[in-house]
């Protein structure tokens, strides 16, 4: 599976102990940022993985910073995306399996290498179901996404 990674000032260390995990996986990795422990603006880490996911070349993505909070909402901002924090083994796989998530926000902050590299196997072993109620409910998410890009696109009368 191709994966792309990011990671804030926060989360650096942590994803460089990542890094190898998923190439012993046998993944392909991309490391869009950031390249140092100094400052950066999580948004913009955020971007480049989400844009690299939803541009089909990379099937997911992980996000580290501080709390995976940021990361989640800034992902969640971009068309297509479906970030989600993760920081339990259910929630890894289970939002793959019900809610076809394509990007993993971890805290480094919340949880240490270990946890994080369970999180990260149980994240690139699930598959979205096939049942149809959640394939319904992630069509509906799909649904919002479109409309409220409508809703606040230029000329529209809608805030």
């Amino acid at each position: 599976m191709n994966i792309a990674i990011g990671s804030d000032h926060c989360g650096y260390e942590l994803k460089l102990k990542l890094l190898p995990l998923l190439e012993a996986m046998g993944h392909a990795v991309t490391d869009f940022g950031s390249h140092s422990a100094d400052p950066v603006d999580f948004p913009d880490i955020a971007r480049s993985v989400c844009d690299a996911v939803r541009g089909n070349a990379f099937e997911r993505g992980i996000m580290v910073c501080g709390t995976g909070v940021g990361a989640a909402i800034a992902g969640n901002k971009i068309p297509g995306i479906r970030a989600s924090v993760c920081h339990d083994i259910h929630s890894a796989h289970q939002c793959v399996e019900h809610d076809d998530v394509n990007v993993m926000c971890i805290g480094a902050q919340i949880v240490g290498p270990w946890l994080a590299e369970d999180l990260v196997k149980a994240f690139l072993a699930a598959e979205f179901s096939t049942e149809e109620h959640f394939r319904r409910r992630v069509g509906k998410l799909r649904d919002l996404e479109i409309a409220s890009a409508k809703e606040l696109a230029p000329g529209s009368s809608t805030p």
